[in-house]
């Protein structure tokens, strides 16, 4: 008589369609783009840089260093709160799918990842803006900053993708050695991490629905921060990727990914503020300027050059790094440390001497509807989007401009 495997029920088929594998990057990129969407709407959008600069002010302020003593606490800080609980929301979601592990690079690793972590808050700080706040959020939001932002970023991954092959060629032990890996949860001895994760899952929601009463808006940061958490972990999606890949290995699914997200949020962006969605007190001007940054085009191109190469090095974005923080790696534990400790320092002794150095007139607010109209931006980033995606599909194809 054979034996049969036990059908999952209607739960547990529903439990497998979300942990039992990866979902598509472009799936993850949709729902997040979604997400930015309902984030704007109820106050502003994704940014990850602020966050995690907040993260760095309060350690000092702890530490009783550099006189910031006036910082907003961490627990009171939308930004702070939403890049904390992506971190808990990836931890989640890798404890659901048994994913979770203490993974320990070679030292060599863990240093470049220090020193990627410390690059990308050089260039947030100077460029106004991370991956997320200045590209994924900027660009929706018809910001002429991020277009310069983003084309900062693709010359620095280039140039930080020429360095780590000259390092694997002349320095090839720098990033090899033994690496550990801890906790894995693999097999049945692996069950704790589920039940860990419906656990950390219901404390998540207790704190937001503890902050409902005073703080609706944190609230909910709190909640979309850990479904943005969850759902990165699950897709796997990165913005160093989505550079990175085409000029590595050629693969497009990271930067589709990207797009698709872009596109989602470039419509519901676009809405919002077309029709002064959600102003409050607010004037539907200042609806309009949100994400609009001061650094078009200066502070945009070299913050975006800088970030890039910091990424690159990293092997993690802003949100890259947040989610892999979460699922274990710890040398996106090492780039966390670099971003934080940098972050702070950078704001207050690195970027205002170099910013004064500057004519005021190479770094301004650029909207682009106040040039070429809604339509006409509209349009622009819609194309860039395309273009972009022809490339990499092109790209993915030939294997013109891919290293291997």
């Amino acid at each position: 008589m054979s034996e049969h495997k036990k059908e999952p029920g209607v739960l547990g088929q529903l439990y497998g369609i979300f942990f039992a594998k990866h979902w598509p990057v472009w799936v993850g990129g949709i729902v997040l783009g979604t997400l930015n969407i309902l984030l704007f709407a109820i106050k502003s959008p994704w940014g990850a840089s602020g966050g995690i600069n907040n993260w760095g002010e309060n350690v000092y302020r702890l530490l009783g260093l550099f006189n910031l003593d006036n910082a907003k606490p961490l627990l009171t800080n939308n930004y702070g709160m939403l890049c904390l609980f992506l971190v808990i929301g990836s931890f989640i979601a890798a404890l659901l799918s048994k994913e979770f592990a203490f993974r320990v690079p070679p030292v060599g690793e863990l240093i470049k990842g220090f020193i990627g972590g410390s690059l990308m808050a050089l260039g947030a700080t100077f460029g106004i803006g991370c991956t997320i706040g200045a590209f994924f959020s900027g660009m929706p939001a018809l910001s002429g900053g991020a277009i310069i932002f983003t084309i900062g970023l693709f010359f620095g991954v280039i140039v930080a993708l020429k360095y780590l092959m000259w390092e694997m060629e002349k320095f090839p032990g720098f990033s090899t050695g033994k690496s550990y890996n801890f906790l894995s949860g693999t097999g049945k001895k692996g069950n704790w991490q589920k039940w860990l994760g419906w656990i950390v899952l219901i404390i998540t929601f207790f704190i937001a629905y503890q902050y409902s009463d005073k703080n609706k808006v944190l609230a909910w940061f709190i909640i979309i921060g850990m479904l943005m958490g969850l759902i990165s972990q699950r897709s796997r999606f990165c913005i160093v990727k989505a550079f990175r890949d085409p000029f590595m290995t050629g693969e497009a699914e990271g930067s589709v990914g990207v797009m698709a997200g872009l596109i989602i949020g470039l419509f519901g962006f676009t809405i919002i503020k077309y029709f002064g969605i959600g102003i409050g007190e607010a004037t539907i001007r200042s609806r309009e300027m949100t994400w609009v940054f001061s650094h078009f085009f200066f502070r945009a191109a070299i913050g975006g050059f800088i970030f890039g190469i910091g990424m690159t090095i990293a092997g993690g974005c802003a949100v890259g790094t947040l989610w892999r923080v979460g699922e274990g790696q710890v040398k996106l534990w090492a780039s966390a440390l670099g971003f934080i400790l940098i972050s702070p320092i950078s704001k207050m002794y690195i970027v205002p001497p170099v910013v004064n150095l500057l004519p005021k007139n190479w770094d301004f607010k650029s909207y682009m509807p106040d040039y070429i109209g809604y339509p006409g931006a509209f349009i622009l980033v819609t194309c860039i989007i395309l273009l972009w995606y022809v490339f990499v599909k092109w790209n993915e194809k030939t294997g013109r401009f891919s290293a291997y």
